[in-house]
């Protein structure tokens, strides 16, 4: 399903959103970020595929590749970690508890007693789990029932307590706030609700780090973006609206076309976009692509969403599974790239839309089109992927190696 969102705004950045989401909140989350083992130096790759280009019919296609940003296997290194520090900066405000020395360790012994919890898909929570034991607080994350042993494995590994409940993604975040009420601990959560903004508006920040490489690796400028569309993944809003603030601060009126895309059983983005406002999903929000089985949309993200995304549309299990298969694939020109189930929701959305001539013609897309996803994540349950995709991941990383050299 598709709908073009008759609220997005072509104008400048608003001050009350750039108080919230900005430019340089985003470059000293990255500069934070650079001190911590976990994170890769460097940016993380914005590959072009120009055999996927013309196999499509559009002009270009780059995809800023995630997957090799941290050991940890997604975008989610970036949002848990500053969230993390931030919260410990402002509950103790006297101490001059800088970034690097947080994740140098330096203050383990005042944080001995501190405990932070989170519900999770398995990508943010695996993030906060990493970052709780490099900064030597105690972690608890809470998983709901359609979340894999083998995530749930990957998150306890970073030495985290897991807590299963029975229910679904949001009421596993209800669970972890009644939790962190009950023993005096601290959510950390990539979603916000009534009440809860600042960490979610933290973990945004951090988010904005790949908005960042982009715009330097492009050569964008403010007149004239790189690209004509960016293709998004949903979840609950807070890695698209982590992006597109920064594509909007940046790029002002003349900001680049943004489509949202979510699983057809999760479309509490879509379902806003119909509405108006942050609403809830009409589906039974389980699908494969697990980092975007949210139920309902985050608040805070949706006041960069309603005016920032154009269109918001919705993609089935099918189509992610085939949209792995043709990235990992490759061709003689395109690099093989190891996409998660989340990862290549961008691309699977482009291909939707390309099959739809009435559709193509609302958002734009034609052979002129200059096209960017964001792969989210890799083979972050090496299982599953193998399954979906036929392949291992070490096997298609093997022949991206060859292609290269």
């Amino acid at each position: 399903m598709l709908a073009v969102n008759p609220r997005a705004t072509r104008t400048s950045y608003p001050a009350a959103l750039k108080e919230i989401l900005s430019i340089d909140k985003a470059q000293e989350s990255r500069a934070w970020l650079s001190c911590w083992d976990k994170i890769a130096p460097g940016m993380t790759p914005l590959r072009e595929l120009p055999g996927l280009a013309a196999r499509l019919k559009v002009g270009s296609i780059s995809i800023k590749d995630e997957s090799t940003r941290s050991v940890l296997g997604s975008f989610k290194a970036l949002g848990a970690p500053i969230a993390l520090v931030r919260l410990i900066q402002r509950l103790w405000p006297n101490h001059g508890l800088d970034a690097r020395g947080l994740f140098d360790a330096r203050y383990r012994d005042l944080l001995t007693h501190f405990t932070v919890v989170s519900a999770t898909d398995g990508n943010h929570g695996k993030g906060l789990a990493a970052a709780a034991q490099t900064l030597g607080c105690r972690c608890v994350i809470v998983l709901h029932a359609n979340v894999s042993v083998e995530r749930e494995q990957a998150i306890a590994a970073y030495g985290a307590e897991i807590v299963r409940i029975k229910g679904n993604y949001d009421e596993s975040v209800e669970e972890a706030a009644r939790l962190a009420s009950l023993n005096g601990w601290h959510v950390v959560s990539d979603t916000s609700y009534d009440g809860y903004e600042d960490i979610p508006r933290d973990v945004m920040q951090g988010y904005g780090t790949i908005a960042a490489e982009i715009v330097e690796q492009s050569d964008s400028k403010p007149e004239q973006p790189a690209y004509t569309h960016v293709f998004v993944q949903g979840g609950v809003g807070g890695l698209a609206a982590g992006l597109v603030s920064y594509l909007w601060e940046f790029h002002g009126e003349h900001r680049p076309r943004c489509i949202v895309v979510e699983p057809q059983q999760a479309d509490c983005l879509y379902q806003s976009a119909l509405a108006g406002r942050a609403a809830r999903a009409t589906g039974s929000v389980d699908s494969v692509m697990a980092g975007l089985a949210c139920g309902e949309t985050s608040p805070l993200a949706w006041k960069f969403l309603q005016h920032a995304v154009d269109d918001f549309m919705t993609i089935g299990d099918d189509d992610a599974v085939h949209a792995m298969r043709i990235l990992a694939a490759g061709s003689d020109i395109d690099a093989p790239i190891v996409a998660g189930e989340s990862g290549v929701a961008g691309l699977a959305g482009l291909i939707v839309l390309l099959q739809n001539p009435q559709w193509s013609r609302q958002v734009g897309l034609d052979g002129a089109s200059r096209i960017l996803l964001v792969n989210t994540e890799g083979a972050t349950a090496p299982a599953t992927y193998r399954e979906l995709v036929g392949e291992s991941a070490e096997s298609v990383l093997q022949r991206q190696l060859a292609w290269r050299g």
